[in-house]
């Protein structure tokens, strides 16, 4: 495998605890950046090219430089842990094994970014990962690490842990403030951006929990040696959440490169499609990006191997192509209906909609009527249709990005997956039967 940057020493035992994890060397990139200016700490940040962990992608330094500081008024750094994404459970994961990991890269970001008090924003039901968190976030105000004077360097920092209501819009970082603040989790319009007007009103840089885990193997490498692993702009590594039907579902760290064929049949990764049955389709960065077919998921569609990185996955735009996105992996073997997982899907964002924007909160109530329609055996070919152009009418029109995340997987589906909608159209009475589905021809499970 790979290099490890993040999960290294993930089994180690008690590496949860600050004594186990200071031995292995963690707090090394905070004693680093105290000895730096807050300038110099984000151009290491931009010189790595790390980008986003959490979806978007955005380059991490990039977004730290655009926060404004004006004289006399607090800033503030909110760790986005309020991983609610289909398929990605990486950062939970992060947070429960490597909780001083996470604390870590707050304290540095926090110092680059001139807060004096930052934020771990956590979902609801992760109330373990909160303690573990508070439990780590303590152990570390022992030690010095967090207070008053960290370190004798004139640099305070206090850091909270709050607890979300387990709504998935709080995932888009406006939402997530204004839950922050006590109110209802509803988005902004932007602008102003966060890093001018976030929290409080406040300069506020928002960023992932592995987009800042991250920020203490930079530090502690170097931006430009970092900056070598990976491939083209996608550099580093990246934690990807393996769901699905393979043998070996799990959290992996990849250096961005490894092909995605390699990725799921090695026995390295994934360890093939369980029970040997054939993979039929991808959704490679959680459910809220297109879904690919076999064909097109193993190669672009210019016949280059698919390569774990930004760039490769998204070769082809929407036509042929997907996104990284939060790197929710899930692979769906033979057996898998596409019209009963896309009307799961739409279940998911037309509940989890706030209900602010017209095109999303009907748009995404319309997606699940008509899908439950053709997976039921009551659909018309018009349905089809019908979906396809809801989906046009919510995209780009509403004030985040739950709108699109709803209408893109049923774009997809459809747009690579016709002939099974059909099918559940021109054979209702079969497609309803138990453990049938579509492939070419009637399969029963």
């Amino acid at each position: 495998m790979g290099r490890k940057l993040l999960t290294e020493h993930v089994n180690v035992e008690g590496i949860e605890t600050f004594a186990v994890y200071r031995k292995h060397g963690g707090y090394r990139a905070v004693e680093k950046a105290l000895k730096m200016t807050p300038e110099e700490v984000v151009e290491e940040v931009k010189k790595s090219g790390l980008r986003g962990r959490g979806g978007a992608g955005f380059p991490t330094g990039m977004k730290w430089s655009f926060l404004a500081k004006p004289e006399g008024v607090p800033r503030y750094l909110v760790c986005n842990a309020d991983e609610s994404e289909p398929g990605t459970f990486k950062d939970r994961y992060l947070m429960s094994k490597l909780p001083h990991l996470l604390i870590e890269g707050m304290i540095a970001g926090s110092y680059a970014l001139g807060a004096r008090t930052s934020y771990i924003y956590i979902r609801g039901e992760l109330l373990y990962v909160l303690r573990i968190l508070e439990k780590a976030i303590a152990e570390a105000y022992a030690a010095g690490f967090l207070g008053e004077n960290i370190l004798g360097s004139g640099y305070s920092l206090d850091l909270h842990v709050h607890p979300g209501g387990g709504a998935y819009i709080c995932g888009e970082e406006t939402a997530l403030l204004e839950s922050l603040e006590g109110k209802r989790g509803n988005p902004r319009n932007k602008p102003p951006f966060p890093a001018v007007q976030g929290l409080y009103a406040r300069p506020t840089v928002v960023n992932n929990v592995e987009s800042i885990a991250t920020v203490v193997p930079i530090l502690n490498m170097g931006g430009d040696e970092y900056a070598k692993i990976g491939v083209g702009r996608s550099t580093g590594t990246k934690l990807f959440s393996a769901c699905g039907h393979l043998n070996k579902p799990g959290i992996y760290e990849l250096e961005l490169g490894v092909p995605v064929e390699e990725f799921i049949y090695s026995d390295e990764y994934c360890g093939g499609i369980w029970k040997g049955r054939e993979l039929k389709a991808v959704v490679a960065g959680g459910s809220s990006v297109p879904i690919l077919p076999k064909e097109l998921i193993l190669k672009t569609a210019a016949g280059e191997p698919r390569l774990m990185t930004y760039e490769s996955l998204s070769d082809g735009g929407f036509v042929t192509g997907t996104m990284l996105g939060s790197g929710g992996f899930i692979a769906m073997d033979e057996t898998t209906c596409i019209v009963k997982n896309t009307w799961n899907f739409s279940r998911f964002y037309h509940h989890e909609s706030c209900g602010q924007c017209s095109p999303c909160r009907e748009g995404t109530g319309w997606l699940e009527k008509v899908l439950h329609r053709l997976e039921h055996g009551h659909g018309s070919m018009h349905d089809i249709d019908l979906i396809v152009s809801v989906a046009k009418q919510i995209e780009g029109n509403t004030i985040c990005p739950l709108g699109e995340a709803a209408a893109w997987p049923v774009a997809a589906a459809v747009r690579h997956f016709r002939d099974e909608f059909e099918w559940h159209v021109t054979h209702p009475k079969e497609a309803t039967q138990p453990g049938a589905v579509y492939r070419g021809n009637l399969v029963m499970a």
